[in-house]
């Protein structure tokens, strides 16, 4: 009997240390799970927050990518050939478009058939009949997504500059992004206010901007290739100036870079002989670059008005009136402003000769809307109507000399009768219809 309960005691106890065993080895194993869980999502948690924290205002640039395109520069004194090497010395794979309105004179000492060029290409833009139109259009040659414009006589500052450019132009989330030179004089940021029916541009100053419509100074531009396609002509001359007025007209945004920038090469122009010719050429190239985009009046932002097509010297505003729509009216445009004018001088000067002579006078039609709307000529108009009574034109002394053939007063106005008063004959014409009981006068101006 006392055998049987020791052995019970013993199979007891045995039982318990393996009850006791087995509850601390589902202790330990539960804790075990628990840290590596906790572990395991510590480290997924970290690696999430910093893929997220690449991805997040970083653009990936390969070489690929991005297309180089050097369009500022002059043919008579550059330094093209070390920009190019800098270029390719940095980037040994990225395409480089050397842009030029003609065969360069002398040539660019370049070997294009070297291994190390072979991805430079040199565009001519003159027409030529050896060579096709796909080849002489920039925009064929351009590869990948993105382009960046530099000007003549640029380095690279180093290796990580596409790394750079890619995190500053992901940040800024402009369409383009502006990169000044490191040791250069600041740039100055401007807004465009583009009046395209009026013939006008207005520049004025921007402090403080989240973005520009137009930066002065020596930078480079980088932008998705994309937005070439929406201008008119992209590589028009001076650059970048006509891009940003092409640019501004498509209300694209320009960002300048604060943290990225280009180095400058050899310094340019030293001689007094290359700097009044880099300001001929240049002023040249603005006026036909705001001829060629109908720009006629530029108020800068210092306040200044310049001209352009609306000189004495140059072809009258527009051509002769038939049925008494202008031409430019048919493309959407007003008179143009020196039109305007030259036109509220004359009628200053034929109003003031019949007030002193006591003539009585009024004004008709269209001038007298724009006078009662805006107490002035109306955009669109191009004459100016006044009419008088029969009995006071022998008190003019010019009316009456201008019934039988046209003649020019002291100031140099010419008077002249005509039956036509849609005919242009001039550029400072008073014409003159017929009528019983007074006389209506039509004044027009040819600049």
């Amino acid at each position: 009997m006392r055998i049987r309960i020791a052995k019970l005691i013993t199979f007891v106890v045995l039982l318990l240390n393996v009850i006791a065993i087995y509850c601390i080895w589902k202790l330990l194993s539960s804790r075990s799970r628990i840290k590596s869980t906790n572990v395991y999502k510590s480290i997924e948690k970290e690696t999430s927050v910093t893929l997220d924290n690449k991805d997040e205002g970083y653009l990936r640039l390969s070489q690929k990518d991005v297309t180089i395109v050097i369009r500022a520069f002059e043919e008579f004194e550059n330094d093209i050939p070390e920009t190019v090497k800098s270029i390719l010395i940095a980037f040994r794979d990225i395409n480089v478009i050397i842009v030029c309105d003609k065969p360069l004179y002398p040539p660019l000492q370049l070997n294009i058939s070297s291994p190390f060029y072979r991805n430079v290409k040199i565009i001519n833009l003159l027409p030529n009949l050896s060579t096709p139109l796909k080849d002489r259009l920039p925009i064929f040659h351009i590869k990948g997504k993105y382009v960046l414009f530099i000007p003549d006589s640029s380095r690279i500052s180093s290796g990580s500059f596409l790394r750079d450019i890619g995190d500053s132009y992901q940040r800024q989330s402009q369409d383009i992004l502006a990169i000044p030179f490191k040791s250069e004089k600041s740039v100055t940021c401007l807004k465009v206010k583009l009046q395209s029916r009026e013939w006008t541009a207005r520049f004025s100053n921007v402090k403080y901007a989240d973005s520009c419509d137009f930066i002065r100074g020596r930078h480079a531009l980088f932008m998705n290739s994309e937005i070439l396609y929406k201008l008119s002509d992209p590589f028009l001359l001076p650059f970048p100036n006509a891009f940003y007025i092409q640019a501004a007209s498509n209300n694209l945004n320009v960002k300048l870079a604060t943290d990225v920038f280009l180095l400058s090469g050899q310094e340019l122009y030293t001689s007094h002989h290359s700097k009044w010719k880099l300001q001929q050429v240049d002023r040249e190239r603005t006026k036909a670059m705001y001829t060629g985009l109908q720009i006629k009046k530029v108020v800068k932002e210092t306040g200044v008005t310049e001209w352009y097509g609306c000189r004495r010297d140059t072809q009258r505003c527009f051509g002769t009136v038939l049925d008494e729509t202008p031409q430019y009216l048919y493309e959407g445009k007003w008179t143009p402003p020196c039109c305007l004018a030259g036109l509220r001088k004359v009628t200053r000067h034929v109003v003031s000769q019949l007030e002193g002579a006591g003539v009585r006078y009024w004004l008709e039609g269209g001038s007298l809307l724009g006078a009662m709307r805006a107490s002035d000529i109306l955009p669109w108009d191009y004459d100016v109507d006044i009419g008088i009574y029969q009995d006071d034109i022998g008190r003019c002394s010019w009316l009456q000399r201008a019934t039988s053939k046209p003649v020019a007063d002291q100031h140099g106005y010419i008077w002249e009768k005509a039956i036509e008063a849609y005919c242009i004959l001039s550029p400072l014409i008073l014409i003159m219809t017929d009528n019983q009981e007074f006389q209506s006068y039509k004044f027009y101006i040819q600049n």
